[in-house]
């Protein structure tokens, strides 16, 4: 198959653009790389020649193709090299001014069927085009490092973008064996965007003193299924780039308290300690190997109390199946004996509200998630409240880590940890989707791709209860009186109705 543009041009070769010229070039174009430092293009084609061989030691690539492959690449001395290109995609620095300037030089050079491409991540599209003469033929070509291992590019229409132009970028993607996602230029366009749940939300967690940083990063790894927790991930992608983006789309979006960044993370940043690239992060790192601390032992418990479960727990009959298999002592009245460890399953409460909405003995109230089937998970997680007794906490971590499930005592917190993540994370899709930003087919392609999800943000919602979800919201927004947990109209009208979050109005 002939490639769609027959001559790519990229500007810039650090990482992102020496990506993109591998896939490029792997696609069947003649690929022309541009840099202003000098050899920098040099560099970067002897280095996609040293990534092809090694292909071709792994036996993944054909010699013959790999030697098609370096041929097809080629390094420029000016930009005036670009004139004959079909396509130039820019991958520089992320400065407004320089990227307009860039483009406005590669406006006159190139033919006026030429297209003109960006691979920003936080900027806009519709900016970085206003001061050229075509920018119908301009479009973002967001693509995710490392460039050929992540499979999913966004292509982004700035206000004057023509559709054609969108349709064939996203034709040439899939020759480049990627998958396209079509956005609308808004800040952090979908993956950016859908990506502020996780860790923002796991942030405010430790600033309210819930739980430590291994701690959460367990729980979301264990109960939800993610491959990194929050803190890992921070770790992975470094502050220095992880945090800018918190600040950028909160600010672009008029400081909107969904994407409210957090000082944790801006301290760590001021202070150098940015993840794995400099040993320390969230966590220290002793040859490139995270180190973590063991998990507290399983209390020794001499006698186990009774257990009562309140009436208005989630899940109730799921909760005393579980309680029966554990061995415990189940009481089954109105209200629960003087000796009795009183189990309370909120979703979106803090556990002192419930004791003391329901009138029940905050000493001996401790709170279990049951937004997730306990079947499903792999942790267990309770929390206290701050009147809590000793024994009664050891009698709940003893008697739920009975048949070896690992499980995470916590301190007070509206949603717990899981609860409170997901449903940031399915609210902030709900409302991309409620903004017309893309399709929830693209938004589901995207996460998955673009963040390593177990499942899209929309399908979370559909698994665990567009009704759980919003109750966690609203309960969430009574506790903290904060706008952040305040649903989209997206998730508030489906759940009422009992749709999927994936459904689209006709």
């Amino acid at each position: 198959m002939k490639p769609f543009y027959k001559t790519v041009g990229v500007v810039g070769t650090g990482a992102m653009g020496r990506g993109i010229a591998q896939i490029a070039a792997q696609a069947g174009s003649l690929v022309k790389l541009f840099d202003l430092q000098p050899q920098a293009g040099e560099k970067a084609k002897a280095a996609l020649s040293e990534q092809w061989d090694k292909l071709v030691a792994k036996n993944r690539l054909d010699p013959a193709l790999a030697a098609d492959h370096k041929a097809r690449v080629l390094t420029l001395d000016a930009l005036a090299g670009l004139a004959d290109c079909d396509l130039v995609i820019e991958a520089v620095v992320e400065r407004l001014d320089v990227k307009q300037s860039l483009f406005a030089e590669l406006e006159a050079l190139v033919s006026p069927q030429a297209v003109l491409a960006t691979n920003t991540s936080s900027l806009s599209v519709t900016a970085i085009a206003a001061k050229l003469k075509h920018p119908g033929r301009f479009a973002g070509y967001h693509f995710f490092n490392p460039v050929p291992l992540m499979k999913v590019v966004e292509v982004i229409a700035g206000l004057k973008t023509s559709p054609t132009v969108c349709n064939n970028l996203m034709d040439y993607a899939r020759q480049m064996g990627h998958t396209p996602v079509l956005a609308q230029d808004t800040p952090g366009f979908i993956v950016n965007h859908a990506g502020r749940g996780y860790g923002t939300e796991a942030l405010r967690i430790v600033s309210e003193g819930i739980a430590d940083f291994a701690t959460i990063d367990r729980i979301l790894r264990d109960q939800v299924g993610f491959k990194l927790g929050p803190f890992e991930l921070m770790d992975l992608t470094a502050l220095d780039v992880s945090h800018p983006v918190m600040e950028s789309v909160y600010r672009q979006y008029y400081d909107e308290a969904r994407y409210r960044p957090s000082v944790i993370t801006a301290q760590r940043l001021a202070g150098g300690m940015l993840g794995r690239k400099t040993g320390e992060g969230f966590y220290r790192y002793t040859d490139g190997v995270m180190q973590t601390t063991a998990e507290a032992p399983v209390p020794e418990v001499a006698e186990m109390p009774p257990v009562w479960v309140s009436p208005r727990a989630s899940r109730r009959s799921e909760l005393l199946q579980l309680l029966k298999d554990l061995g415990a002592k189940i009481e089954t009245g109105q209200s629960a004996s003087p000796q009795a460890l009183m189990l309370v399953a909120p979703l979106g409460f803090d556990i002192t509200t419930v004791a003391v909405v329901e009138r029940l003995d905050p000493a001996r109230t401790v709170g279990i998630d049951m937004l997730i089937d306990d079947a499903a998970t792999k942790r267990r997680v309770l929390a206290t409240n701050p009147a809590t007794r000793t024994d009664m906490r050891n009698a709940a971590h003893a008697l739920f880590a009975r048949d070896g499930k690992a499980v995470s005592v916590i301190r007070d917190s509206g949603g717990f940890v899981t609860q409170r993540v997901v449903a940031t994370i399915v609210n902030i899709a709900s409302d991309i989707c409620q903004q017309g930003i893309c399709s929830p087919k693209d938004l589901e392609t995207a996460v998955t791709l673009g963040l390593g999800y177990p499942m899209g943000p929309l399908a979370m919602g559909d698994r665990y209860g567009p009704t759980n979800i919003l109750e966690v919201l609203f309960n969430m927004q009574t506790v903290y009186g904060d706008q952040r947990y305040r649903p989209s109209p997206w998730l508030r009208r489906r759940g009422a109705i009992g749709l999927s979050l994936m459904h689209e109005e006709e």
